[in-house]
């Protein structure tokens, strides 16, 4: 977890190595993964497409739909041995280029697709958190963004306190968390990782749809995360409730290292281990 903004800026060097993998600006792309690596999916397709980039499309891998053209595929595997993925990817079109991006070295999925390994992010825990984020940074910089004020933004939530940091949260019995654009990909996945790491009652939304029944759960003892910029009204309306209202004014990818924090603190308060979740394994893998 705590190597997450080092990992960031080594990533720009990994983003200009391997360009000419990587979607290029017009063309129409699918990007594919599973869990996890879908959110970072649907992040990116939100970026590029608010860039002005291209068509993007996110696909989980079991559910790519056949008929529709696209200049590139794009997926996310971080063990490359994903058994709908490695479906997936042998199912394209053999004449579309496609480009995987993983962290395990010799598995199946680089031999299916043109390989972006960057094994050095590579994760013992079952739970995602930096090839995830390390992936997500690496596109970012492909599109062009300077991630440096990000990076600064997560050395600096790292450094705090886990009094200062989420004290409102660490015993909150619900936890909403929303967002807008990439960002409610990021809440989805903070989400994830909550309920993964520590079994948390967690749920996700797009910040405009979670007044429409969602808020109805809000009340005191639970809380509501926002991540990225706020949509007017939200914030009186959540505190009306009861509930208490988390946000920073960081960049959603820096705010989930906020996340990943309090995971470990709610993990260690209920004896659990965050790293091995019940019923998960590094790779889902079909008989």
């Amino acid at each position: 977890m705590a190597t997450q903004p080092d990992d960031w800026a080594r990533a720009a060097r990994a983003a200009a190595a391997h360009r000419d993998l990587l979607p290029a600006p017009g063309e129409r792309v699918a990007v594919i993964g599973c869990g996890t690596s879908l959110f970072m999916a649907r992040a990116f397709a939100a970026l590029r497409e608010s860039a002005g980039q291209g068509l993007t499309d996110a696909w989980p891998a079991s559910a790519v739909p056949s008929g529709r053209e696209y200049d590139r595929y794009l997926v996310i595997c971080r063990s490359g041995t994903t058994t709908e993925v490695l479906t997936a990817i042998s199912a394209l079109p053999e004449a579309i280029p496609r480009t995987v991006i993983s962290s395990s070295p010799g598995t199946p999925a680089l031999s299916l697709a043109e390989p972006i390994l960057i094994d050095e992010v590579d994760e013992r825990s079952v739970v995602q958190t930096r090839f995830a984020t390390t992936t997500l940074a690496l596109l970012r910089w492909h599109l062009g963004e300077d991630l440096g004020p990000v990076i600064a933004q997560a050395r600096d939530a790292l450094a705090e306190t886990d009094t200062e940091a989420l004290a409102n949260v660490r015993q909150a019995e619900q936890i909403a968390f929303v967002g807008m654009g990439f960002a409610a990909a990021l809440a989805d996945e903070a989400a994830l990782k909550l309920r993964e790491s520590c079994r948390s009652w967690t749920d996700s939304y797009l910040a405009t749809e979670y007044r429409h029944g969602p808020i109805s759960l809000a009340g005191p003892g639970r809380a509501v995360w926002a991540l990225g910029p706020v949509i007017p009204g939200l914030v009186d309306e959540i505190l009306r409730t009861g509930a208490h209202f988390e946000h920073r004014a960081l960049d959603p990818l820096a705010e989930l290292v906020r996340v990943h924090r309090l995971c470990l603190l709610r993990a260690a308060d209920l004896g659990l281990d965050p790293d091995r979740p019940r019923n998960l394994s590094r790779s889902v893998i079909l008989g």
